[in-house]
């Protein structure tokens, strides 16, 4: 296959999939010019420094951006403030890929380039994701998915790698397929795939198990201004670092582990082990502190808000319209989620004890049983009457019935 631009942005994660991309850039798709992009959005550094490493061996131009505070500030908050949750667990991988595809056509427009490859399958949500993120920003460019093009199988990518030199050891040696980034870490692949197949010990990196979580109860106290979290303790964190300390305090605790059957977005049915201390704990927190200081009509109508925000949000769609007229919505609710969330943490187990805000629509003096300036007898009129229609039809019911 002949190209007009012989430049081409490779969305590089170090993987078997992308690191075969390299030499089918240049041997079937004809590009002489490869160009290796890695995001930083919260990934290990040993497997940053082996994808520059590897990248750089295959002698392509590569970029490591990073991301972190980025996609802490933008994409984990603007999750938190949506309670983002997709099927009962924080959308993480979904709410990464926009801005990973976002920092390759920056590379893209600094180099020259039209072209992009990435090495999605045609049987994940990321190749839709990471296209629309990509068509979006550039919407002239030229976007190869060579496995899913190709209808590649992993024993043939393993093959291609060895027949052409590729470093893939890391990937051989890899049981699980893993996805991890500051919001969640994903472990799929292997016998995990099987609905009625217990997970071992050894998947899990930043949770410990009932055994190994800390004997004791953890107090943790976050501090949310306009329902962005500030403060751990009473320690003022930038976001990235805030999510990075969470992780360690909640998973130390056993919290965040989640296992569960996700329908993807191609109907596909798959079952998916998360870690997510940290987004969990904040989940826990932002909910509690909506709680207290949003109406019951505003909770009602943002859980419906939510919910389409976090659908939008997995779908990879960051820059729809609709999207925008929602958050609209949770920006203005979230002028009030300011204030304190106490919790306390244990094996496993999450619990909210305490919260406070200078917007609490609790009363005391009204809610107390203890007091009388919520005057109880002005409720009778009101008590007689509920529920009036209901009662109506339920007559009429026994009348007719007869």
């Amino acid at each position: 296959m002949t190209v007009a631009s012989k430049k081409v942005v490779l969305v590089y994660s170090g993987g078997l999939d992308t690191s075969i991309c390299i030499p089918m850039m240049r041997e079937e798709y004809g590009y002489d010019h490869v160009i290796t992009v890695t995001v930083d959005v919260g990934l290990p550094e040993a497997d940053i420094e082996e994808a520059a490493k590897k990248a750089q061996t295959m002698g392509t131009e590569h970029y490591t951006v990073d991301a972190r505070e980025e996609f802490a500030r933008d994409f984990c908050f603007a999750s938190l403030q949506a309670n983002g949750d997709y099927q009962g667990y924080p959308i993480s991988t979904s709410i990464a890929r926009p801005l990973i595809a976002a920092k390759a056509v920056e590379v893209a427009k600094k180099v020259g380039a039209t072209s992009f490859a990435h090495g999605c399958t045609g049987k994940g949500n990321d190749q839709f994701r990471i296209e629309f993120a990509i068509r979006s920003l550039m919407p002239n460019a030229v976007i190869h998915a060579p496995i899913r093009e190709r209808n590649l199988t992993r024993k043939w990518e393993i093959e291609y790698a060895q027949k052409k030199g590729v470093p893939i050891q890391q990937s051989l040696n890899k049981i699980w397929s893993i996805d991890e980034n500051l919001w969640g870490r994903s472990i799929e692949g292997g016998r995990l795939e099987e609905p009625n197949f217990a997970p071992p010990e050894e998947i899990f990196r930043w949770t410990k198990g009932p055994d190994e979580a800390l004997a004791n109860p953890v107090p943790l106290q976050i501090r949310f201004e306009k329902g962005i979290p500030v403060a751990i303790n009473g320690e003022t964190l930038s976001p990235a670092r805030l999510v990075e300390r969470l992780n360690l305090i909640s998973g130390g605790s056993g919290v965040g582990r989640i296992d569960i059957m996700e329908d993807r977005m191609l109907g596909l049915k798959v079952r998916e082990n998360y870690e997510c201390p940290a987004s969990v704990t904040l989940l826990a927190a932002h909910r509690a502190l909506e709680a207290l200081v949003l109406t019951r009509d505003e909770l009602r109508f943002k859980r419906l808000i939510d919910q389409e925000w976090a659908q939008l949000a997995y779908q990879g769609l960051w820059w729809d319209p609709l999207k925008d007229d929602l958050e609209a919505f949770i920006g203005k609710t979230q002028r009030r989620v300011t204030g304190t969330v106490e919790m306390r943490l244990y094996k496993g187990n999450l619990s909210i004890i305490g919260r406070q805000s200078p917007w609490a629509l609790y009363s005391e003096e009204l809610a107390s049983f203890d007091t009388t300036t919520f005057d109880q007898r002005e409720s009778e009129g009101t008590v007689k009457n509920f529920g009036l229609q209901s009662r109506m039809y339920q007559h009429l019911v026994a009348q007719l019935e007869k």
